[in-house]
């Protein structure tokens, strides 16, 4: 790949990964838009890895939190604030990991990949997360995240494997349902992308592992590193704007876009 390329991918991956906009929508619709050769796995999984430690970088509190709650967790003490972290965080991810290996298993990941499908999901999940901030309380903080709102947060999130849903947009999307303010949901989405982007990591990187040659594993050093930063970037810019903006620019994005989409898709244009 050229390294225009590499930056193109990468700079997508990044922006787009925890902005409530799907970045697997945007990923799949580059080379179907542009005509440029579809960027492989060992590329999604090097800018999962990039986008990986840009979260674990910038939420490094919540993170060492939940690790320091690993060893207790394990010990059965659900009572600890930071094993009670660990805890939802684990049970957050199951549903998406269940829901994510049915569909690899039955071939229906493949099969959901179209131009019609994401303008669909982009424009009516985007209309989801407008009605959810509009209508969501303000009362809920991430410091009282309960088992049940885990559960149904995780199960919202495994609609994200849907291409154009967005994993950061449905999950703030069911915490904003649940009550908590915009700051405490996308921290939420956030923190719970990190065990399922360390999922998805391994069950990519192990079908990849393989085939990887030298120069695949240099191209995906430079994705990685160009995702980073493109994330971090993405990252401090939407928890900044959300101490006096609300989820609204990002849904008039997903609305226009997803409009477009559905366009091109039904016209066969692409």
């Amino acid at each position: 790949m050229t390294l225009f390329h590499l930056l193109l991918v990468a700079a997508l991956q990044g922006l787009t990964e925890f902005l409530p906009v799907s970045s697997s929508a945007h990923l799949i619709l580059l080379p179907n838009l542009t005509g440029l050769e579809d960027q492989g796995q060992v590329i999604d999984v090097a800018v999962h890895v990039g986008t990986l430690g840009a979260v674990i970088l910038y939420f490094w509190t919540d993170v060492r939190r939940a690790l320091r709650g690993l060893p207790k967790l394990l010990r059965g003490d659900v009572k600890d604030p930071d094993a009670w972290l660990a805890f939802c965080l684990g049970i957050a991810t199951v549903p998406v990991v269940l829901f994510g290996l049915a569909l690899k298993l039955t071939g229906l990941d493949d099969a959901m990949r179209s131009v019609t499908v994401i303008g669909f999901a982009m424009l009516g999940f985007g209309v989801v997360l407008y009605w959810t901030d509009q209508r969501g309380g303000h009362e809920k903080r991430t410091e009282g995240w309960s088992l049940r709102d885990a559960i149904t947060m995780g199960l919202w999130q495994a609609v994200a494997l849907i291409p154009g849903t967005s994993r950061s947009g449905i999950v703030i999307s069911a915490a904003r349902h649940l009550g908590y303010a915009r700051e405490d949901a996308a921290r939420l989405a956030m923190l719970m992308s990190i065990p399922t982007i360390l999922a998805s990591g391994v069950l990519l990187g192990a079908e990849v592992a393989a085939t990887a040659d030298l120069a695949a594993a240099r191209d995906g050093a430079i994705a990685a590193a160009f995702a980073f930063v493109a994330a971090l970037f993405a990252l401090s810019l939407m928890m900044r704007l959300l101490r006096s903006v609300s989820f609204t620019p990002y849904v008039i994005y997903r609305v226009i876009l997803g409009a477009v989409l559905i366009w091109l898709g039904l016209t066969g244009a692409v």
